[in-house]
């Protein structure tokens, strides 16, 4: 089997309300989301999809995945996509870096890897049975009573576990925020603060040294070695998300006991394959793993899903759905969507979401032999 086509789709995802984190210095309104399509010789094609949250959280943007699959597709052409471990050195090779934009046709091989063995992805991942993952909120910030009313607005939708966003330059507020959100959860309910690394180290330490909470708190700071730090000078568990980019990251984060548990997101780290290895490696050492992707529609949701199913229970946290946050949806009725707080892989070979070529508009490229 050989790639024969790459088809490039771009759609901008508008969120249905403005979204804030990193204390409020970060807002989201939109999205831009790339589409890829693989086709193949013997009639099987593939879907992936790569969305960065905006260009301002990440080192990734939407027109560099479209910049770099043009860069990419050449060497693609005719490699065997059931193959996703060649087919990312093939991409390694040929551009290094830029793990964000090889996701979505990593994400496509195992599309197509899944249909030709007749296998769901979360089977091929690891798992023995499609099970449920729990599906967490994303609370933006804003006062703590704004927060609290987030968090009770989504606790009536189903959600159980909570993302509140933290983190500016009011130290005061940041301990406010903290305190009332973890006394007012609902009882059964659990929270992780995340900073999104807006502290310096030395209000990490003030602020988690200042509050009776011991939740979990996220990317405190900008850096492996600022949260390192931090992790040596308080007792809330510590979770990393945006300083992971690399297997090597993680490794150096284990060695140095900068925390307790972390984030796996496809998109950030480039792709499921890639994913997996930080997961395997994650449940080895003993890391909770909220595993989820960094943005996009159900289609990049239900990726991670897939591989959040395959992981144990002991290591596997809730994952975040970016979908419930957009005003469109280009795959409607399709994919792992939240049901009373959980969310459960399809059991279709492959990834099991197909979108509507109409939906996704006119191609922005195309690529073939």
């Amino acid at each position: 089997m050989k790639i024969t086509r790459i088809t490039v789709f771009q759609l901008d995802l508008p969120l249905f309300e403005p979204y804030y984190l990193s204390g409020g210095r970060l807002r989201f309104d939109r999205l831009d989301s790339t589409f890829v399509r693989l086709e193949t010789d013997e009639g099987v094609t593939g879907w992936g999809e790569g969305c960065p949250w905006g260009h301002t959280y990440l080192p990734a943007h939407g027109p560099g995945i479209r910049a770099a699959i043009e860069t990419l597709a050449a060497a693609l052409i005719g490699c065997d996509p059931r193959s996703p471990e060649q087919i990312n050195r093939v991409m390694d090779v040929t551009l290094p870096g830029h793990p964000y934009a090889k996701s979505p046709i990593d994400m496509a091989c195992w599309d197509i890897l899944g249909q030709v063995s007749g296998l769901p992805l979360w089977q091929l991942l690891g798992g023995e049975t499609p099970a449920p993952v729990l599906v967490n909120s994303s609370i933006s910030t804003g006062t703590p009573e704004d927060m609290l009313a987030l968090i009770e607005r989504a606790a009536q939708k189903g959600y159980t576990v909570h993302s509140a966003k933290v983190g500016g330059t009011d130290i005061g507020l940041d301990i406010d925020r903290i305190e009332a959100i973890s006394g007012g959860l609902p009882k059964g309910h659990k929270v992780t603060f995340d900073v999104n690394r807006a502290w310096q180290p030395a209000a990490a330490i003030e602020v988690l040294n200042s509050v009776q909470a011991r939740d979990w708190v996220e990317q405190p700071c900008e850096t492996l070695d600022q949260c390192a730090h931090v992790a040596d000078r308080v007792r809330n568990p510590i979770m990393l998300d945006e300083c992971m980019h690399t297997f090597g990251d993680h490794l150096e984060a284990w060695k140095r006991g900068a925390c307790e548990g972390v984030k796996v997101k496809p998109n950030r780290v480039g792709g499921l394959t890639k994913a997996r290895q930080i997961r395997d490696f994650g449940v080895s050492i003993g890391w909770q793993m909220h595993i989820e992707d960094v943005g996009g529609s159900a289609l990049a949701d239900t990726a991670a899903i897939h591989l959040a199913s395959s992981t144990p229970e002991a290591n596997r946290l809730a994952s975040w759905l970016c979908h419930y946050h957009l005003d469109v949806d280009p795959v409607p009725g399709q994919g792992a969507r939240n049901a009373s707080g959980q969310a459960v892989p399809t059991s279709a070979p492959g990834l099991g979401v197909t979108p509507d070529p109409q939906a996704l508009g006119a191609p922005v490229a195309v690529y073939e032999g």
